[in-house]
This record gives structure tokens, sequence and C-alpha cells, in this order.
């Protein structure tokens, strides 16, 4: 959705070392805001997303249309039924969003017609509704998922992220630090109990709000109750520092 990082150059990378030809889509989706403040402040900047683009590479095909180009005069979303995994997370807390969402990739790649596609693992949801999208459509696309990348203090590259001062920045550190020591407490206690401690813990610290904390399956996205032997867990999680809504997520042991 542009204001560009180096996350997002990592999937440009990753698709420049596996495609002939990369096209790079930069496009604020105004159906997947449900909020119009969020939508109005979202960080854009074209031509510097234009010259890091280039700074990569000279080869790169750039498709940033316009609202109209890819709704026509209604702006709205189609429905989608991802069997669930469109209602946790995100989905609690952002109504409308992944129909915003599927709206778009749809269209986009009718019109891209991609072989592949190239998705990060910060937006975790996000990617498996994607695939879960693959599926319904029959759109014949290979999704890449991608590892997410982090700052210096380990904060999950985002847009938002220029949203923060200095002070929020390095706030911001702990959600990861916390995602890190609940993998490691996941590996002798239960779901239940590390949820309970990582809630304990952001309580204690009055420079971050935690809206959502959870360990789900990795495949189906829902809560686990009991952790069953060969099965695949993450901990997702959403805070906000100040008024930034910033979100991470990390694999977990079993």
């Amino acid at each position: 959705m542009g204001a560009l990082h180096e996350g997002h150059l990592s999937l440009v990378q990753n698709a420049l070392e596996q495609s002939d030809q990369v096209i790079v889509s930069i496009f604020v989706n105004p159906t997947q805001f449900d909020n119009s403040e969020d939508l109005e402040k979202y960080p854009r900047n074209l031509q510097k997303d234009l010259s890091l683009l280039e700074s990569i590479a000279q080869d790169i095909w750039v498709f940033s249309p316009d609202p109209a180009e890819m709704y026509g005069e209604a702006i709205s979303s189609e429905h989608f039924d991802f069997e669930g995994l469109e209602k946790v997370m995100e989905g609690k807390f952002r109504a409308g969003h992944f129909d915003g969402v599927g709206t778009i990739v749809k269209r986009l790649f009718k019109i891209v017609t991609p072989d592949k596609a190239f998705f990060g693992e910060k937006d975790y949801q996000q990617l498996q509704i994607i695939k879960k999208l693959i599926r319904i459509t029959e759109l014949p696309v290979e999704i890449v998922p991608c590892p997410i990348l982090r700052e210096e203090n380990g904060l999950a590259r985002s847009s938002r992220n220029e949203r923060l001062n200095s002070r929020e920045r390095e706030n911001a550190a702990f959600i990861y630090q916390t995602l890190q020591d609940a993998r490691e407490l996941f590996g002798t206690k239960s779901a239940e109990h590390v949820t309970n401690w990582v809630t304990a813990e952001f309580q204690k610290n009055p420079d971050l709000q935690l809206e959502y904390f959870e360990i789900a399956d990795s495949e189906t996205l829902q809560k686990i109750e009991k952790k069953k032997k060969g099965n695949h867990y993450r901990a997702f999680i959403a805070a906000y520092a100040g008024e930034v809504r910033l979100i991470d997520n990390i694999a977990l042991n079993n």
C-alpha cells in the first residue's frame, strides 16, 4: 500500500530472484480501512517509493492505479466466505477489512495475471486469507510467503512505523520481546497460561495498550485450548503505541 520500507524491498528482492519480470503494486486500498481517519493518516509518498525501487533494480514495473480505476464510481467490497479465517483476530477488530483485501487482490490478480505473488508473514492472517482466496477463485497464482523483516530493536517493519515518534518506536520493541518470551514459555506451559502472562506484562507497561494476544493454529487460525503433538502454532498480537496500531506474530515450538 505504499510507504515502502526494507520489508517491502525484501519481497521485491525475493521476486527478482524467482521471476523473469516483476510488477510492484502500490495502492492504498480504501475498502480495507474500517476507520476513515486511519485511511487519511496512512503515509503516502509515491515518488519516494519509486526511488527506493529504482535503487534495487531498474527493470521493475510499477502498477499504481487510482481508486476509480480499481472500483469505478462505487467504492465497495465483495463479500467472501473465508471459512472462519476472516472472523478472528484482525477480523474481530476491523469490520469488513478482509472483504476489502479479498476484493482488491482478486481484481489485481485478474489485471496483472501473475504466476507468483509475494506476501510477507508480518500480516500472517492476511497471507492465509489470500491463500484461501486463490482456492476459492481458482486463480492460477502461486502465493510465496516471505519472512518478517525487523528493525534493530526487533520491531517488525511496517509503513505505520513512520507515524511513531522516537520514544514510541523505542517502547514498541517490547512487543517482539514479549513474543519471544511467550515462545519460550509456550514450550512448558499451556496457551491459557501464556496468554494470561502476556496480558499481565502489558498491564505493567503504561506505554503500550494491548488489543489482543492469541495463540492459534498456523493453518486454521483458530484459537487453541490444548496443544496437540505435530500441530503448528503461532502467537499473534496487536497493540497501540500512542495512536499507532501495530501487529506482529511469531512461530511457536510445540
